[in-house]
């Protein structure tokens, strides 16, 4: 069996792969019914409800633990990386976005008492997560594991 058919033939990584999916579809169709606008870039853009990388990671552990038994090494490995993902989505990720914001509000307070602009791009502030959207994107990972496996 080559590598293609592998994959496509691997319900622990469909599991995975359609969680992220779900999640990021979800993301656009938030944007638009709270903010009435369609955006695309929040189908691959980080942060926002639900965590997307939070409902990968843990459609990966339970998928694993479905599929190679909940005592299992495989399963052990795949929850620590999925709580050290979901530790760093409402974490040091969110942390990182609320300084991009005060550090946004800066430079935007210091250009307006300036007669030359800074060229410096705006920094990305919506990186992490909430832990509400961190818990969403866990119990979508959950169930879509128990869906497709």
């Amino acid at each position: 069996m080559n590598f293609f058919n592998g994959i496509i033939h691997n319900q622990v990584f469909i599991a995975c792969f359609l969680a992220w999916f779900i999640a990021q579809l979800i993301k656009v169709v938030l944007t638009y019914f709270f903010e009435n606008r369609f955006d695309a870039s929040r189908f691959v853009g980080s942060g926002g409800m639900p965590s997307s990388h939070t409902s990968f990671v843990t459609s990966l552990a339970t998928a694993v633990g479905l599929v190679s038994g909940y005592e299992s090494s495989e399963f052990a490995l795949s929850l620590v990386l999925a709580l050290v993902v979901m530790y760093d989505a409402a974490g040091v990720r969110r942390s990182v976005g609320k300084q991009a914001q005060i550090l946004n509000a800066i430079i935007d307070d210091f250009q307006k008492h300036r007669k030359d602009p800074l060229n410096e791009e705006r920094l990305k502030e919506l990186i992490g997560h909430t832990p509400i959207e961190v818990f969403a994107g866990a119990i979508l990972g959950i169930l879509i594991a128990h869906l497709v496996v």
